[in-house]
């Protein structure tokens, strides 16, 4: 039989196959459906079909975080309904305002892991993917269909094999690997591919950076970004399930290890880039597109009015720590927004005293969610303003104001830009 990638076997898997070729369409069963606000829209949906219950409970996962704590009345009512939902269906996996974003959440609590399948309500569903996981965004709609009937069809992508040799230079990160990256292939470069990472490289890059790849690979159009299961995802598992599942961590461990699934040698893929970590430097999309892509050095005149650094790409622990040890002892001249992505982050953070060296630096700290990622709260751009942010978009209008401006970067560069009052390298700033 022909070897498989990745993706073929997760997708067999999940829709009782022994094995699937891409163009296949296939119905798939998954482990896991995601929603988060939008569950009172997909609620209002499923209420016009004729099942009153949901078929599958358990594999149910909700959170509140893309307005949280909510903005307006409108927002409350919303969460309202949610929560009215959540207890009418009897869905346990509910996690409220202040846990912090979906993807980042259902990985801290085990609920994705190695060899499973999640359909999700939110574009960047394809973040699940660094534990081996296939994990795709779908529409409202077929969230409703999924809660009615518990299976969805799908067409089985081709598959971009992405091989990373070598490491990453001090001061760059995986932030500006994926820019380097759309900006070579374009916003559209892998539209409904699956994209796999593979290569020596992978092993230097930390849990944190792993999920900054396949939650960024949604912004070349990808229908899902996956990596297979090492020895480092494993001890991040084992660490973090002994905080969230002290009950039953040993046993959910051990499940994943039953169900994880790697690459056969020899697949075949659609294309095939090989990208050194070493030739990569500090990236920056400029607005008003993701791929409008430039290195650092070319836009060091640029200023800046504000900068922001969380959402489920760049919030994570390192993340805050990298803006942490620029900050610190220094005074911030523009204005400097942090949101960890949990409240675990957040208290990791704070533990660490890297949430002290912010505010006394001058920073906001917000509460642990989307915040002003999808421009409806918590750090809005007013009309004219320049934003350099760690968000994973930066189309017109994406913060809330369509005349601002909006630069993407690492968050190391978010934060010495606040202080520089401008674009700048780390490096430049702190000598």
């Amino acid at each position: 039989m022909s070897p498989q990638t990745l993706t073929e076997k997760l997708l067999a898997r999940a829709s009782g196959k022994d094995r699937v070729k891409s163009g296949e369409i296939v119905f798939i069963a998954p482990d896991v459906i995601l929603s988060h606000d939008n569950t009172a829209a997909i609620a209002r949906i499923f209420d016009q079909l004729p099942q009153e219950r949901v078929m599958y409970p358990d594999r149910l996962v909700i959170t509140l975080d893309h307005a949280a704590p909510p903005p307006t009345a409108m927002h409350a009512q919303n969460h309202a309904r949610v929560r009215e939902f959540v207890r009418a269906q009897g869905i346990a996996n509910f996690f409220e305002v202040g846990r912090g974003i979906c993807h980042q959440v259902l990985c801290e609590e085990g609920i994705v892991g190695p060899g499973m399948t999640l359909l999700g309500a939110d574009s960047h569903s394809t973040h699940y993917g660094w534990l081996g996981a296939f994990s795709a965004g779908i529409g409202r709609s077929e969230v409703a269909a999924l809660w009615a009937t518990g299976q969805l069809w799908l067409r089985v992508p081709e598959t971009m094999r992405i091989t990373l040799s070598g490491k990453l230079n001090a001061g760059v990160t995986a932030k500006d690997l994926t820019i380097h990256l759309i900006g070579k292939l374009s916003s559209d470069g892998a539209t409904y591919m699956a994209v796999e990472f593979d290569g020596d490289g992978i092993t230097a890059l930390s849990p944190d950076s792993r999920a900054v790849l396949t939650n960024m690979m949604a912004e070349m159009g990808a229908k899902n970004a996956c990596m297979a299961p090492d020895a480092v995802t494993w001890r991040w598992l084992e660490m973090t399930l002994r905080r969230t599942r002290t009950d039953d961590h040993n046993a959910r461990l051990a499940y994943f290890r039953r169900r994880a699934l790697c690459a056969d040698p020899g697949a075949n893929y659609a294309a095939h880039h090989q990208i050194a970590l070493g030739e990569i430097e500090p990236m920056v999309s400029r607005p008003h597109s993701v791929d409008n892509v430039a290195a650092l050095s070319e836009l060091s005149s640029t200023a800046v009015d504000v900068g922001f650094i969380g959402t489920c790409t760049n919030g994570r622990l390192e993340d805050i720590a990298a803006a942490a040890d620029i900050a610190r002892g220094r005074r911030l001249r523009k204005r400097l927004i942090v949101i960890p992505a949990s409240s675990l982050v957040l208290r990791d953070a704070a533990e660490a005293g890297y949430i002290g060296d912010l505010v006394d630096a001058g920073a906001t700290i917000g509460t642990p969610g989307c915040g002003p990622c999808m421009g409806v709260h918590a750090g809005v751009l007013a009309p004219g303003e320049v934003c350099i942010s760690s968000a994973n978009r930066n189309f017109r209008g994406r913060m809330g104001e369509p005349s601002a401006e909006i630069y993407l970067a690492n968050p190391a560069v978010v934060a010495a830009s606040c202080i520089a009052g401008r674009l700048i390298h780390p490096a430049d700033l702190t000598g």
